[in-house]
């Protein structure tokens, strides 16, 4: 305690450090953290910072640790810090907050900050079809009401300007411009792609019917908590999306059924084993599961269906937003997604991509190329985009790390497991305590957790410094 304030003092073999307690992302107490090296890790959801300069080195967290002076003297420890800095709210609230809507993404803000941190003074344009400023995408699956205003924002100084419900339809890269629906076009020195992907769900048949809602803006997560209350609700789709809906709906909706073609909940990012004590945990809350089944189509009387209908988008069931790019000599794989490099960089000069619409090397895949949607993968896409914006001549670095909260329990997930042949489990998946670990090729490329803080953590930093764990 400095002053009555709480202060982390961290010893790194013969040096002390001092800095904020808890994460800037959600508040979490860093004391439980994993200290490798110079690199101090988030025990809740895999932020990493460096403990001489409170930097961010892996995301989710947008904002960096304070840190103080510390000198020792005749063996004791002396932190000085200024008030101001002691009092700050542990976790920066903004009134227009963290991620940019789903067509720009959280990467296209992220390289706008990095680009103004580097010392970029030109002019920032965003453009999107989307309606929103900034605002946190994860609390849309939590049903939570999100805050948007504003058609410019600042953090700290980085001022960028925005312009709202436009929508790209082509892109001439030998002239660096952009064309819009409206039939407005921008030039560009430098471009990052950040649109985003959508879900196959807006093709289903009856996807427009009333009492029906896909998940994907602030106003969804509203009709939803309207829709379910004391009502019978179906969800299709038990991603991470759907079991988070299913979960904080369970004692508001009248009845909860949830629909997924797979064996088990969460199969294709956690597998078969902690699916299914996903699964068992929301059944314990009344939550029924009509597994290996398919919506093919939805059907109503007079214009609506008779439960409230909810469509949590699947990954496998989402596309990358690049058709305005067909007929293009832009590299795109098989479903669209845009080719990269571990610089961001696209096959075209001055043109990056970043976020859900990209396929990138992925180390832990031996350098294949694949897409992981997710918030802090397109995090770190944003950041090392913009530093190859400015010729840094940065290559992407990251562990994928993922979490899922259902009725007050967190599953933490890090690395990348597609494609394992074999699972070892240390602990009990009945009593819900475990750490499961992810095998390919005989060496571990992934690990989950539940009740195991902060394991995931720990393997995370290992897979980071290249180690293999077998």
């Amino acid at each position: 305690m400095v002053a009555g304030y709480p202060v982390l003092l961290v010893r790194n073999k013969k040096e002390f450090r001092a800095l904020g307690s808890k994460c800037p992302h959600h508040g979490a107490p860093l004391s439980k953290g994993v200290l490798k090296r110079e690199r101090l890790r988030c025990p809740w959801h895999g932020a990493c910072f460096n403990i001489k300069t409170g930097d961010i080195e892996e995301y989710p967290s947008l904002d960096c640790l304070p840190c103080f002076k510390v000198t020792v003297e005749d063996g004791k420890v002396f932190v000085t810090a200024k008030k101001k800095v002691l009092t700050l709210p542990a976790v920066t609230k903004h009134k227009q907050h963290l991620e940019l809507p789903s067509l720009v993404g959280v990467a296209a803000l992220v390289c706008a900050e990095t680009l103004r941190q580097e010392g970029f003074t030109g002019r920032i344009i965003v453009v999107t079809k989307e309606k929103h400023v900034p605002y946190d995408k994860s609390k849309l699956s939590k049903v939570q009401r999100i805050d948007v205003a504003g058609h410019q924002w600042t953090r700290g100084t980085c001022l960028i300007f925005a312009s709202f419900l436009l929508q790209a339809v082509s892109v001439d890269f030998q002239k660096q411009k952009v064309c819009f629906m409206d039939g407005s076009s921008q030039k560009y020195n430098r471009l990052l792609i950040a649109t985003g992907s959508h879900s196959s769900f807006l093709k289903v048949p009856g996807a427009d019917l009333q009492n029906v809602c896909i998940l994907q803006t602030p106003e969804d997560s509203s009709k939803i908590l309207e829709l379910a209350t004391g009502k019978n609700l179906v969800i299709v789709g038990a991603s991470f999306i759907g079991m988070e809906i299913a979960a904080f709906l369970s004692d508001k909706a009248g009845a909860i059924s949830v629909v997924e073609k797979k064996e088990f909940p969460l199969q294709n990012a956690l597998g078969p084993q902690v699916g299914g004590v996903a699964m068992k945990m929301l059944q314990n809350r009344g939550v029924k599961f009509y597994m290996k089944t398919e919506l093919c189509e939805l059907k109503g009387k007079d214009g609506k269906v008779s439960h409230s209908v909810v469509l949590a988008p699947l990954p496998a069931g989402v596309f990358p937003n690049s058709a305005f790019l067909k007929g293009t000599s832009i590299a795109r794989d098989d479903s669209g997604a845009i080719l990269v490099d571990l610089r961001m960089q696209t096959n075209i000069p001055n043109v990056f991509a970043a976020g859900d619409v990209v396929s990138f090397p992925v180390a832990l895949l031996n350098g294949d190329q694949s897409s992981i949607h997710h918030q802090q993968v397109a995090e770190a896409h944003g950041h090392i985009a913009a530093l190859n914006m400015l010729k840094k001549d940065k290559e992407l670095h990251t562990v994928p790390f993922f979490w899922t909260t259902m009725v007050g329990k967190t599953i933490r997930y890090a690395g990348c497991g597609k494609g394992y042949t074999d699972t070892v489990v240390k602990g009990s998946l009945e009593q819900q305590k475990f750490l499961i670990f992810y095998i390919r090729d005989g060496f571990v490329t992934a690990a989950a957790s539940l009740n195991c803080d902060p394991m995931v953590s720990l393997i995370a930093e290992v897979l980071y410094s290249g180690k293999q764990i077998s």
